[in-house]
């Protein structure tokens, strides 16, 4: 066993992220801006260490005395990725793990409701994102620095994550019943993010960290389901109906930003690195388990 640091230990992932890892043995440090996230990490099984990424010296010191240290947290893509090349050039050389954690975002196409066969795995070529497609840029870097073995570094490209009610596109919907008195889908509906219980996602951290390959990119998805049903299923949940929206009403209900990246595109990926590299072999496998969770009742998750 050895010694963590994990940023974005406060955070839906990383928080779960940090009790896996503690409960398998190891020592971990979790990064917390306050009070209340002291007390989250604390929880998880980890340690708080007070810290900003907006101020990234003292936090590039810790980087360096941990054997490992993985990166869950959320920022502006710019600001990760200078984030990431100055931890990767801090920790050049020394041979420690480095996890970065992407997102199958960067992968989406965009279908205003549509169905898209295409399907990609770890190693399948792709047109990064319009969008928020510069994270392939940050993904490329921290890969690089572990084909060079200058770290033991990979990415770990998450689908869209679920369970335990902290799912944000499932909340989503459960926000327009609140606002609306009904739940929206883009066009038909038929688009879809393949998805991943969030504990499934940090037993694939675990085994990264122990026996991943450096330089290597890893899927985590193990179901998925589209737009439509969930909205039906959340609609039926709230005593409300679903209906299709076009695009201009989607954009006056959601924001455009909102409307082209989670509920206007098609995002269906596979895993079969993570599965045969790392026996990776998730156990949550239907998205819609989560839906009546008391949790997508409150007004955030």
């Amino acid at each position: 066993m050895g010694d963590v640091l994990v940023f974005g230990a406060t955070g839906y992932l990383g928080a779960r992220i940090t009790a896996h890892l503690a409960e398998a043995g190891y020592v971990v440090t979790g990064v917390s801006r306050s009070d209340t996230g002291d007390t989250v990490v604390a929880q998880a099984g980890g340690e708080p260490f007070r810290g900003d990424l907006a101020n990234p010296a003292p936090l590039l010191d810790m980087a360096a005395d941990h054997q490992a240290v993985i990166y869950a947290a959320q920022r502006d893509l710019q600001d990760e990725y200078a984030f990431l090349s100055a931890l990767t050039t801090r920790l050049a050389g020394t041979g420690k793990k480095l996890i970065f954690t992407s997102g199958t975002g960067v992968l989406s196409q965009r279908t205003d409701g549509e169905w898209s066969e295409d399907t990609f795995a770890e190693t399948d070529h792709f047109v990064p994102s319009k969008y928020i497609g510069f994270r392939h840029v940050t993904e490329n870097l921290v890969m690089a620095s572990g084909w060079t073995g200058s770290l033991q570094a990979m990415v770990i490209r998450p689908s869209m994550i679920w369970g335990h009610g902290g799912c944000g596109h499932i909340a989503r919907f459960y926000q327009d019943a609140r606002d609306y008195g009904d739940v929206g889908y883009l066009g038909r509906g038929l688009n879809l993010y393949s998805n991943v219980h969030v504990d499934d996602l940090a037993r694939l951290y675990l085994l990264a960290l122990e026996n991943g390959v450096s330089g290597a990119l890893y899927h985590a998805v193990s179901g998925e389901a589209n737009n439509r049903t969930i909205a039906q299923a959340v609609a039926a949940d709230c005593g409300v109906t679903a209906r299709s929206l076009n695009f201009d009403e989607a954009v006056d209900r959601w924001g455009k930003f909102e409307t082209l990246i989670g509920m206007g595109v098609c995002s269906r990926t596979r895993a079969p690195r993570s599965r045969a590299e790392l026996g990776w072999s998730p156990v949550h496998p239907d998205l819609m388990a989560d839906i009546g969770h008391a949790r997508y009742r409150q007004p955030s998750v």
